[in-house]
C-alpha cells in the first residue's frame, strides 16, 4: 500500500438509507466513473447485513482493479473476501487485524491526533487516515475539526500513505491535497442532490488528477 488511490469512497449504510439510494446503485455509480478503492461501513448491522451486503459490492467491482475494504471487522473481512479492513481508535487495535488477516490484505487505521499518528506510524498499519479536516454529519460524536494544517502536521509525522477524512467535497479537495493528503475519503461529498454518483465521483476523480 505505497501508493493508494486519491479517491477512497466510503459507502456508509447509514447515510444511503437516510438519502434513500440502493448500495448497488451507489456502488455501480462509482464503479462505472473509475473508483477503485471502496470502503463498506454499516456501524449497526447484523454480521448476516453486513456479509450480504459485501456480496453485492464484491459482484459489482468483481474483476481486477478495485480494493474494497471492511470497517471495523477484520473478521467479516476474511469471510467476505474483502482485500482489507478499516479500524478505529475504539476497534480491533491494528496489530490483531494483521493477525486476523495475514500479511497479503490492508489494514488501516483511523487517527484524529498528533499522537495517534505518532503510533500509527509505528505500528503495522498500511495505511493511515486522519481527521476531521472540515466538519462533518456523518458520525454521530465526531471528534475535533484538525483542519488543513491539522493535515499539515500528520504530514510530517509519518511517511505511510496518509488519508484525509472529513467534510471533503469537490470544492475543497484540492487544498486537502495540496496540505499533504496522499488519498481524500469521501463519504457525503459523493452524494449530491440533483447529480449522480457516478457524475460527482467523475468530477473529484478529475480535479484530484
Amino acid at each position: 500500500m505505497s501508493d493508494l488511490p486519491r479517491l477512497y469512497a466510503i459507502a456508509d449504510a447509514q447515510l444511503l438509507a437516510a438519502r434513500q439510494l440502493a448500495l448497488e446503485d451507489f456502488a455501480r455509480g462509482l464503479r462505472d466513473a473509475g473508483v477503485t478503492l471502496v470502503q463498506y461501513r454499516h456501524k449497526s448491522g447484523s454480521p448476516q447485513e453486513i456479509l450480504r451486503s459485501a456480496d453485492i459490492l464484491r459482484n459489482v467491482f468483481a474483476g481486477p482493479g478495485a480494493k474494497l475494504i471492511m470497517n471495523d471487522r477484520a473478521d467479516l473481512a476474511l469471510l467476505a473476501g474483502f482485500d482489507g479492513v478499516h479500524v478505529g481508535q475504539e476497534d480491533l487495535n491494528p496489530e490483531d487485524a494483521r493477525t486476523v488477516l495475514g500479511p497479503a490484505r490492508m489494514v488501516g487505521v483511523s487517527t484524529h491526533s498528533d499522537a495517534q499518528v505518532g503510533a500509527a506510524d509505528a505500528g503495522c498499519a498500511d495505511y493511515i487516515a486522519f481527521g476531521p479536516i472540515f466538519a462533518t454529519d456523518t458520525k454521530e460524536n465526531p471528534s475535533p475539526v484538525v483542519g488543513l494544517e491539522g493535515i499539515r502536521r500528520a504530514r510530517a509525522l509519518t511517511t505511510k500513505p496518509l488519508v484525509a477524512i472529513g467534510g471533503i467535497t469537490r470544492q475543497n479537495a484540492h487544498s486537502v491535497i495540496d496540505a499533504g493528503a496522499d488519498s481524500l475519503a469521501v463519504i457525503s461529498g459523493l452524494i449530491v442532490p440533483g447529480q449522480s454518483v457516478e457524475q460527482v465521483a467523475r468530477d473529484f476523480l478529475s480535479i484530484l488528477g
